[in-house]
């Protein structure tokens, strides 16, 4: 059965989308089944995998919203053959409206997903950068959460605010949830700040940390431009070789 994992971060700029993309492009090159879903308005893990966002014939706008079912949605085969994608575009910032006075609002993807996860070994779910409904609604469905850190000085202060909500939809939504882990991202080993980062989240985080951390890393950056996650743009960078390290700590998880 597959493991649903959201990745999640209320703060922007922390590394998630690129984290959500190449987490998901790792886990098909090791031949797993992966569904990746773009929850973010944004659009920028569909674009990331060369997927033109204005351009689909359905999004993840449609399924929330009723418009479809969920195998309608699903993109087979992008890039790698293991891999699948349910896209987003900016109608769905439109969203949280329209599911005011839906009924078990919380449930929608939830109730989407458990039609179709046994089919997948990992399904990731990019949320967006914000404590909204859809970020409520992946975490609802979710099994695990997986937090993109960056080595920065706040970093602590938006991880205290994510744990607050994580615990809030554990007990009142979703009591299976679990934390997969941090992982550290936008590593620079030349500065002192991203080491003492490191080590101080450590010790205030009672939760598991990704051994992986994932460098700064000038390919890691311009792939997306390219539509291509970073293994099929430069697999021989710093930046994929994290990404597969990570895809491996994430398969052995116990």
């Amino acid at each position: 059965m597959g493991r649903i994992i959201a990745v999640a971060n209320q703060k922007g700029g922390v590394g998630k989308t690129t984290t959500a993309i190449n987490l998901a492009a790792s886990l098909a090159e090791y031949q797993k089944n992966v569904l990746i879903i773009d929850m973010d308005p944004q659009g920028n893990t569909t674009s990331g995998f060369g997927v033109d966002k204005n351009e689909l014939e359905h999004s993840l706008y449609d399924l929330i919203t009723d418009n479809c079912t969920i195998q309608e949605c699903i993109l087979e085969n992008v890039l790698f053959d293991t891999l699948s994608l349910i896209g987003s575009n900016v109608n769905l910032s439109g969203a949280e409206i329209e599911l005011i006075d839906v009924e078990r609002k919380e449930f929608i993807l939830k109730d989407a997903l458990d039609e179709i996860k046994d089919q997948y070994d990992f399904i990731v779910i990019d949320c967006p950068p914000s404590l909204s409904m859809l970020t409520v609604n992946a975490l609802s469905a979710a099994d695990t959460v997986l937090v993109p850190i960056q080595c920065e000085y706040y970093a602590l202060e938006g991880l205290t605010q994510l744990l607050h909500t994580i615990n809030l939809v554990k007990s009142r939504l979703n009591p299976d949830l679990e934390m997969e882990g941090v992982v550290f991202t936008m590593y620079d080993a030349r500065t002192n700040l991203s080491l003492q980062v490191v080590e101080n989240v450590k010790d205030n985080l009672q939760e598991r940390v990704y051994k992986t951390i994932i460098p700064r890393n000038v390919r890691l950056a311009e792939a997306p431009s390219h539509g291509l996650p970073i293994n099929l743009y430069d697999a021989r960078s710093t930046g994929a070789e994290a990404y597969h390290q990570l895809a491996e700590e994430v398969i052995n998880r116990e």
